[in-house]
């Protein structure tokens, strides 16, 4: 079962002005090969099919943990979309065109399927198909796909981080390269403790250290690059049989904690869109809606 927290991973910050084919961009994040889509449901489907969960404890649970922490990753790339795409379009008779200075933007499916939300679909529109998950039951070849999913998904955060510089994007971007970078070292210490092969020595993958991005600093400063989290409130404790030593990069303690970090951000508050039809309520609906509720709760 999972737990849901009305809350983000991060609190993301705003820009001033939309980037609406940036947030295009940003859609390989989401629905592309190696997006948060791609993580999530590879992750969970080998926790749903991991065999010898008794015996392999501690590996099931770095799977299952990785897990959790990916569906708020798949929120956060979700919320970033919407946010760049704030304030591309203004309200309009709709003989006025209102729409029409998007039909020319990379991905109109964002204007015409969503009215301006993300979409589980790639940077050029194509949809995330489940293709893409790999859980073959065998231990090796499962961990070995994860690290190798990982550092490709570091790759294209890296190429996204280059792509655009919209605040909103730099943040989550900057965000996800350190916390897929723990993803990334936890599959390679599996690997090392299953196969005996230091697999920590090919890091990092591409051969660039997250200092280079200003948007990571912080949070190697405040440590996130050497913690796991079981994002449960009392399972998963052996992710700390595999999770401990130190960091191959500067030598800090790895640390294995329970729970959730002990930071988060707000769910960012959509505008209404009327030129989109969203969400399509008005004054007078909200008022009669209002009195159902009442009703309904016996008031």
């Amino acid at each position: 079962m999972f737990k849901r927290v009305d809350r983000l991973a991060i609190e993301l910050p705003i820009g001033s002005n939309p980037d609406p084919n940036g947030a295009s961009a940003v859609q390989e994040l989401m629905g592309g090969r190696f997006g948060e889509m791609s993580t999530l449901n590879n992750y969970l489907f080998q926790s749903f099919n991991f065999r010898g969960k008794t015996k392999l404890r501690p590996f099931y649970d770095i799977v299952a943990s990785i897990t959790a922490e990916e569906f708020g990753h798949v929120e956060l790339v979700a919320n970033t979309i919407n946010l760049m795409l704030v304030g591309t379009t203004s309200p309009g008779d709709p003989d006025a065109t209102p729409l029409r200075n998007t039909k020319d933007l990379r991905m109109s499916s964002l204007f015409i399927e969503s009215a301006q939300t993300a979409l589980p679909y790639d940077s050029m529109g194509r949809p995330w198909n489940g293709t893409f998950v790999t859980s073959t039951g065998n231990l090796i070849v499962d961990l070995l796909h994860n690290f190798f999913l990982e550092c490709n998904a570091r790759t294209h955060k890296m190429r996204v981080y280059e792509m655009t510089d919209h605040p909103t994007a730099r943040a989550m971007t900057g965000y996800l390269l350190v916390r897929g970078g723990v993803h990334i070292l936890a599959y390679a210490k599996a690997l090392e403790i299953a196969t005996g092969v230091d697999v920590t020595k090919m890091l990092p993958v591409p051969n660039l250290d997250n200092s280079v991005f200003d948007a990571t600093r912080k949070w190697e400063a405040l440590g996130e690059h050497r913690r796991l989290y079981t994002f449960s409130d009392k399972d998963y404790q052996q992710i700390a049989q595999i999770w401990k030593g130190t960091h191959p990069r500067d030598g800090g303690k790895l640390e294995a904690y329970a729970g959730l970090p002990g930071y988060s951000g707000p769910i960012p508050e959509l505008p209404e869109l009327s030129e989109e039809f969203a969400p399509g309520i008005s004054q007078e609906d909200l008022q009669q809606i209002a009195e159902r509720l009442k009703r309904s709760a016996g008031l």
